[in-house]
């Protein structure tokens, strides 16, 4: 069975409600879509019988028309050759066809009226589809934006990134721990130095400097 019963059902509808009281509103507007497409096509098969029906109607009321005109010429042509008999039974033949006529004419009246009717719902119909449409779409990007939302805030409190942070962090320390012990020894020195202090700090400097680039090394290997 499906979601409503009657065109009336669609045209009334309100499918903010119809989506909020929804458990999986995606689901349900992709269900309304398809029943409101379904139905639009039931209504123009219809819509174009009845436009069938009416052109049938038409072109019968032209034909009796047509006979009535020919059973008047006919009564006519009957009492100038002193036919009184036969001009009474074309004048009987004119009477039924219009009568027939206004039966096809109430016939035709129903039948435009219904035309009508179908034309404005078919109209309030094709507004409801594109509301429903446009609700697919605004459902569809709601969607998409919390899909996003939920992936970033998953990467931004997943443990591995926190986790190199602090490493890079420790690492930058030990550089900066290293850097220390290079520029201590220029502090407290005032006046020239001595061989020995040269050559002291040219060792000093060389080590730190040899561990300084293994730490690099060791650093560009990981990446």
């Amino acid at each position: 069975m499906g979601i409503f019963s009657r065109l009336s059902d669609i045209i009334n509808s309100n499918l903010n409600a119809l989506l909020a009281r929804a458990e999986d509103p995606e689901k349900i507007v992709r269900l309304i879509i398809q029943e409101m497409e379904d139905t639009l096509v039931e209504v123009r098969s219809a819509a174009a019988r009845s436009i069938a029906d009416k052109k049938e109607v038409t072109r019968r009321i032209e034909q009796l028309e047509a006979a009535q005109a020919e059973w008047q010429r006919k009564a006519e042509l009957a009492i100038e050759k002193d036919r009184e008999d036969l001009a009474k039974g074309a004048l009987i033949a004119k009477a039924r066809a219009a009568e027939t006529v206004e039966l096809l004419r109430q016939e035709l009246a129903t039948i435009e009226a219904a035309l009508a009717k179908t034309d404005d719902d078919m109209a309030k119909l094709q507004a409801k589809l594109t509301e429903a449409k446009n609700k697919q779409k605004a459902l569809a990007i709601r969607h998409q934006t919390a899909t996003d939302r939920i992936r970033i805030r998953t990467q931004l409190h997943d443990g591995r990134i926190d986790e190199a942070l602090a490493r890079y962090a420790a690492i930058e320390r030990k550089l900066d721990d290293l850097e220390g012990q290079v520029e201590s020894y220029d502090l407290g020195r005032k006046g020239p130095k001595t061989l020995e202090e040269e050559f002291a700090e040219l060792e000093a400097q060389s080590s730190v400097e040899r561990e300084l680039e293994e730490m690099k090394a060791r650093l560009a290997a990981r990446r």
